[in-house]
């Protein structure tokens, strides 16, 4: 078993590092994975998301410092960065939901992109920031349906409220960097772009995975909006490992990954239709059906949107190495587990974590070393 201690280098032990958004699904797994690797973690968000939500689940209430308040609220942020003193800080706090964009889009920009405005406000007159890891969406990308992978130079757009404002912060960012950061030696920041990331402990509404999951519990039938949509599925462990090596990385090596774009996502041959990630969760799971229901056609979603990660590859020597199958096996093993296992879930959960850095450690991946 891997020393997760030395991990990305060992560079996050008895770092201070502070996480927006660490109430959320992937939020609070990087809060655990940081946890792990000894660091001083603390979390900034406005509440939390769901019922049940996996932040409780882990009690990471009570293993970390915990700020509730909201991104918008900029002297609320600069005080809790004043008073905790980050030097890393890793932004994921955001209105995530596509359809609630929709409903809400004055709300989906003024988190997503004023959330983000307020937080480079406060890193400009914060000397204590080392490095800032901001993690958008592949939605950042203007989709055109295209059969190839978006590379980081493509263009950026959107045509939902919440693919647009993903898209307004990765310009937002890369306008502070230019402006006010590009200068300072002591400082440098890199946004990251993912999706279509599964695993135990979401529970957010109009997701599919959280939806597979509520209906099998309560022996329901599942309802699919786009059974032939095809997605990157990745497992949550999978791009957070490449948030904290791009975080070792700027701490490392700034000059060559500052202010840069990197996308993070997995193999090809884990894009599948929404059809087949669904069988097979009902597969591990043991029992289930799922039915179609009719779209909503002024509000459709994308069917093909993937990333081409050879910059990751190339720059950061990074690459998924989950296949589909373990991908969703993981992910619905934490459910049945939650639900059925009566387990300690904060153990449970590191387990996996130990157990993916275990094989990423055979893979001979350069974050084990």
């Amino acid at each position: 078993m891997v020393n997760q201690l030395n991990l990305f280098g060992g560079i996050y032990q008895n770092k201070r590092v502070l996480i927006t958004g660490h109430t959320g699904f992937k939020g609070s797994w990087l809060a655990l994975w940081l946890l792990g690797l000894g660091a001083k973690v603390a979390g900034y968000s406005a509440y939390l998301p769901s019922s049940p939500c996996n932040f409780q689940v882990l009690d990471l209430q009570n293993k970390i410092k915990h700020y509730e308040n909201d991104t918008r609220d900029l002297a609320a942020l600069r005080r809790a960065i004043m008073e905790f003193q980050p030097e890393i800080i890793f932004h994921l706090a955001a209105q995530p939901i596509v359809k609630k964009s929709f409903k809400e889009p004055r709300l989906t920009f003024e988190s997503n992109l004023m959330g983000a405005v307020n937080l480079l406000e406060c890193v400009k007159d914060a000397p204590c920031i080392k490095a800032v890891v901001v993690i958008t969406s592949d939605k950042s990308y203007r989709n055109k349906e295209w059969a190839w992978g978006y590379r980081e130079d493509d263009e950026l757009g959107g045509d939902d409220p919440y693919s647009a404002s993903k898209a307004c912060v990765e310009i937002a960012c890369r306008s502070y960097q230019f402006s006010f950061f590009k200068n300072n030696p002591n400082l440098n920041i890199a946004t990251t772009r993912a999706g279509n990331v599964i695993g135990g402990g979401d529970w957010a509404e109009d997701r599919i995975v959280p939806d597979c999951i509520r209906s099998l519990s309560r022996n329901e039938i599942i309802n699919i909006r786009s059974p032939r949509a095809t997605r990157p599925w990745q497992h949550v462990l999978e791009p957070l490992s490449g948030y904290l090596w791009l975080g070792r990385q700027l701490i490392i090596e700034p000059t060559r990954h500052d202010g840069q774009a990197y996308n993070f996502g997995p193999d090809n041959k884990v894009i599948q239709p929404v059809s087949e990630m669904v069988k097979e969760i009902i597969k591990h799971w043991g029992q289930g059906n799922f039915r179609q229901e009719t779209e909503n056609l002024e509000q459709k979603e994308c069917t093909l949107l993937k990333l081409n990660c050879d910059k990751a590859l190339n720059e950061l020597h990074w690459r998924a190495i989950l296949g589909f199958e373990e991908t969703i096996k993981l992910t619905v093993d934490w459910y049945r587990r939650f639900y059925f296992g009566g387990v300690n879930m904060f153990d449970f959960a590191n387990s996996q974590i130990s157990h993916y850095v275990d094989k990423a450690a055979v893979e001979n991946l350069e974050w084990t070393k």
